[in-house]
């Protein structure tokens, strides 16, 4: 018989107390609360039901949060970038230089001076120089000198003013004493001078040269026909000043005056020497971007030449009348007042006969 509470049928097979197996038998299988808690529960697919072989756990895949390596490395070299790019912008010694540059181009001027009667001459330059208003002028680039310690201004450090009356120094040597410039040779070392938005009138001035006020290229050196003149002497006679000035908190300007005198005879032949004089009054302008560059803007140029004639063109060269000549007839072309454009391309001016070297003196009886 059944026990008290048990089914009429009975207990059913496979259960605790029933017909199949005892409970001592599955105490071993009986599972503590911590195993239950730690035990993870898992939903098997439709595929995982109907397979036989299918595990009883499958382990969920871990998830992983960290960078790959390349991942680190590409934010790495990104910050140290920006770091560096702040670090130059705080660091740099030229704060403030405008993005947007605009560079006004050269205006020019080229007067040439005729002498009233025949130009002297000698068979030395030396000769010509004792007895001429340049007997005392330095030689070369030594007539050029700049203050070895220039004052700073209220934006420009000591330094930068420095730089900028050095540049102006070395564009006046390549333009006006340099052999190869004076006789017509390659211009390169003075084009390096100059800014870059200035290179288009730059190279215009040499490939078609005009008196318009701004195209002659003896607005921007000092050169002679080979084909006519030579150099009795290389060392040219110079003397000058130079003057640097702070125009606003980003630009420095430097105003060069100097008078070149330069002892010449004709390119064929034995004529005697004798001396040209050129003043050139040059103002250049300096933002920080030419001083780290080591170029000019060069703004203005006025030439006076002499002693020469007023009716040769001084657009491509400068052209000295020599020993015993004198001034050819005539004038520049008519100027038409009425008509526009530069009204400095037909100027003309007369050689002061103080400016050039006194009469030889005579031999005693």
């Amino acid at each position: 018989m059944g026990r008290p509470g048990d089914p009429p049928e009975g207990t059913p097979e496979g259960t605790p107390g029933g017909g199949g197996k005892s409970d001592d038998e599955y105490r071993s299988v009986v599972f503590d609360e911590s195993f239950v808690r730690a035990a993870r529960l898992q939903e098997f697919s439709a595929q995982e039901r109907i397979t036989d072989h299918t595990p009883a756990v499958r382990r969920a895949p871990v998830l992983r949060h960290t960078l790959t390596r390349q991942a680190v490395l590409l934010v790495v070299l990104i910050l140290v970038a920006f770091g560096t790019a702040i670090y130059m912008g705080v660091r740099s010694p030229y704060p403030g230089t405008p993005l947007a540059r605009h560079v006004d181009p050269l205006r020019m001027t080229v007067l040439p001076l005729a002498p009233a009667g025949k130009v002297p001459g000698a068979r030395t330059a030396d000769e010509l120089y004792a007895r001429s208003p340049a007997v005392h002028f330095q030689k070369g680039a030594r007539g050029i000198p700049v203050a070895a310690h220039p004052a700073a201004t209220a934006h420009f450090s000591d330094s930068q003013v420095s730089g900028a009356l050095g540049i102006a120094k070395d564009y006046l040597v390549d333009s006006s004493l340099h052999p190869d410039t004076l006789t017509g040779g390659a211009v390169r070392d003075v084009r390096s001078l100059v800014d870059p938005q200035q290179l288009d009138q730059f190279d215009k001035s040499f490939r078609t040269p005009t008196a318009d006020g701004q195209h002659a290229a003896t607005g921007w050196l000092v050169r002679f026909d080979p084909e006519q003149t030579a150099l009795a002497d290389t060392e040219v006679r110079v003397r000058g000043t130079l003057h640097v000035a702070e125009t606003d908190p980003n630009t420095l300007e430097v105003t060069t005056d100097h008078t070149f005198v330069y002892a010449v005879r004709p390119a064929h032949g034995s004529a005697e020497v004798s001396l040209f004089t050129v003043r050139r009054e040059l103002r250049f302008r300096f933002d920080r971007e030419d001083l780290r560059n080591h170029q000019a803007e060069v703004l203005v140029s006025t030439v006076q030449a002499g002693p020469a004639s007023c009716a040769d063109s001084t657009a491509d060269h400068l052209r000295p009348l020599f020993a015993d000549e004198s001034a050819k007839k005539g004038g520049p072309a008519g100027t038409d007042p009425y008509a526009t454009g530069d009204a400095s391309a037909a100027l003309c001016g007369a050689l002061a006969p103080g400016a050039q070297p006194s009469a030889a003196a005579q031999p005693s009886a």
